[in-house]
C-alpha cells in the first residue's frame, strides 16, 4: 500500500530524517489560522495516491496573501481523477542542491537495491534509461541492519558525507516498516542543512497488519470484498472474467486469453477445496464487474469437488454466460449438473478460453 506523503514524512521524521516544518489541513480555513507557522513563503501539496502531482498542478508555492485562495483551488481540484481531500502545507526551502535516494526490493537478487544520484527532482526511470551512469547502485542483503560505510562512500561519490546518515536512516525505515519502496526525491541541501523535500513509502500488503494498518486503501471495493472471502484477486482491464483454483492454473488461463487475443478482466484464485458457497461468491464477485461480458471457470478437482463447483456456479444466478472446464474429483457429476442447466462445458482449458474470446468478439 502506498502511503500519502504526510504519512511517509511522519515516519521519516520518527527515524531522524529531517523534513521541512509543516502541517496537514483539510480545509482552507485551517491554513488561515496557522499560516504564521510557515514564514513568508510556503508550499501547498495535494495529498493524493497518484504520481505526477507537480505536473498536474497539485504542488504550488504560496505566501500569506495567496495561501488561502490557492488552498481553496487545490481542494476543488482533481489530480488524475482523484479528488483532493487533504493538503500538506510545508515551509519553503531555499534549495542549494537536489539529490535522489531510494531503496527497493530487487526481486532478481532477493536483496535491497539502493539507488543514489546527484540529479534529484527528476524522473528517475527516464534518467536511468537515458544516462544510466548518472545513477549509482548497491545491493544489500536484507538481513543487514545498516549499510556498510564502504558502500555509502561508493554511493555518495562527491556528495556531502552527511547524506550517508540519511541513507542509513532510510534503510532502517525500509527494513522495519516492511517496505517495498522507500524514496526521497528530492533529498536537498540548504543553508539550514539536509532535508527530505518529498517522502514516498510503499508498504508490503502482506505486512499491513503487522504495521498496524487496518485498511488497504489501494484496494478497489471488489478487491476488498475478495480479501474478506480469502480470494487471491486482482482487477485488470479486460472483459473476460477468470476464476481458477491455484495461482499457476489461473495465470495459465490469463496467458491463454492473451494468446488468443483476448483481455482478462481479473485474476481470481478461489484456492483449494472450494465448496459451493465459496464458488458462488467468486462467480458473483467477478460478475459484479460491469466490464465483464463472459466468465471462464477453469478448475481442477483434487480436494475441490467438481459437483460442488457446478452447484456454486448455478446458485450464483448471474446474467453473463459462463464457460466451464472441470476435471478431477466428481467430474462426471459436475458435468451432469451443468449440462442440465444450460452451461457450456469444454474438454480442455484451451477450448474454454477460445470460446470465451470468441464470445466477446
Amino acid at each position: 500500500m502506498k502511503l500519502l506523503e504526510h504519512e511517509a514524512r511522519n515516519i521519516f521524521r520518527e527515524y531522524g530524517i529531517p523534513v521541512p516544518a509543516g502541517f496537514l489541513i483539510r480545509s482552507p480555513g485551517e491554513l488561515a489560522s496557522r499560516m504564521g507557522e510557515l514564514g513568508e513563503r510556503f508550499v501547498l501539496k495535494a495529498q493524493v495516491e497518484v504520481g505526477g502531482r507537480g505536473k498536474a498542478g497539485g504542488i504550488v508555492v504560496a505566501d500569506p496573501t495567496t495561501g488561502e485562495r490557492i488552498a481553496g483551488d487545490l481542494f476543488r481540484k482533481e489530480i488524475k481523477g482523484v479528488p483532493v481531500r487533504e493538503v500538506l502545507a510545508v515551509e519553503y526551502l531555499d534549495i542549494q542542491k537536489e539529490y535522489y535516494a531510494s531503496i527497493a526490493i530487487d526481486r532478481s537478487t532477493k536483496q535491497a537495491l539502493i539507488l543514489f544520484t546527484e540529479e534529484g527532482g527528476v524522473d528517475i526511470e527516464a534518467l536511468a534509461k537515458e544516462r544510466p551512469e548518472a545513477v549509482r547502485r548497491a545491493s544489500l542483503p536484507l538481513l543487514m541492519r545498516d549499510i556498510p560505510p564502504f558502500m555509502i562512500r561508493d554511493l555518495l561519490g562527491a556528495a556531502p558525507k552527511e547524506i550517508g546518515k540519511v541513507l542509513n536512516q532510510l534503510y532502517r525505515v525500509f527494513s522495519e516498516k516492511d517496505a517495498l519502496l522507500a524514496e526521497i526525491n528530492p533529498l536537498v541541501t540548504t543553508s539550514e542543512g539536509i532535508f527530505a523535500a518529498d517522502a514516498k513509502l510503499i508498504v508490503d500488503d502482506n505486512a499491513l497488519s503487522r504495521q498496524g494498518i487496518k485498511l488497504n486503501r489501494d484496494l478497489t471495493d471488489r478487491e476488498r470484498e475478495a480479501e474478506m472471502h480469502g480470494f487471491s484477486y486482482v482487477e485488470l482491464k479486460g472483459d473476460i472474467g477468470v476464476i481458477g483454483n491455484g495461482a499457476g492454473l489461473t495465470m495459465a488461463t490469463l496467458d491463454l486469453i492473451e494468446y488468443y487475443d483476448g483481455k482478462a478482466a481479473n485474476f481470481l484464485d478461489v484456492g483449494g477445496g472450494a465448496d459451493q458457497e465459496r464458488v458462488m461468491h467468486a462467480v458473483r464477485l467477478v460478475a459484479a464487474d460491469p466490464s465483464v461480458n463472459v466468465i471462464v471457470v477453469n478448475l481442477l478437482g483434487g480436494i475441490t469437488r467438481c459437483d460442488e463447483v457446478a452447484r456454486g456456479i448455478i446458485s450464483a444466478g448471474i446474467s453473463q454466460p459462463v464457460i466451464v472446464r472441470l476435471a478431477g474429483t466428481n467430474e462426471a457429476e459436475g458435468r451432469q449438473i451443468l449440462d442440465g442447466s444450460g452451461y457450456r462445458m469444454m474438454e480442455s482449458m484451451e477450448q474454454a478460453v477460445k470460446a470465451a474470446v470468441e464470445a466477446v468478439q
